[in-house]
């Protein structure tokens, strides 16, 4: 994959991560305290600007470190989507999946230190 396929999905994750920071405060925002999971919502949201912002660095560069991207990928659809999940539906069971989706964080970043 090319950096300009790696901008682009970086670019729609940025997109995502307003839209769902945005439609949590004000669209969501009762259900979520009714139900306890504002801050399980802005955690989702928090980790997926922070990996949005490493997929855009690592689309900058010349030479992309494809791994640590789809680590980044994959940790941020699994991390922050079973977030978004429990935050919405409480199911529980959505959280038993999260730390697979930090293994990717992990994995992403470790690349990077191993292969800089």
């Amino acid at each position: 994959m090319t950096s300009a396929v790696w901008l682009r999905i970086a670019a729609v994750s940025g997109f995502l991560v307003v839209a769902l920071g945005a439609f949590g405060a004000h669209g969501l925002k009762d259900l979520l305290v009714k139900r306890g999971t504002l801050d399980i919502w802005e955690k989702a949201v928090l980790y997926q600007m922070f990996h949005t912002l490493a997929l855009l660095l690592l689309a900058a560069r010349t030479n992309i470190h494809v791994g640590a991207a789809v680590c980044f990928l994959l940790g941020m659809v699994i991390f922050c989507g079973s977030l978004y999940g429990l935050a919405i539906t409480n199911i529980r069971w959505l959280g038993a999946i999260t730390p697979l989706g930090g293994l990717g964080f992990l994995i992403g970043w470790g690349w990077l230190v191993w292969r800089p």
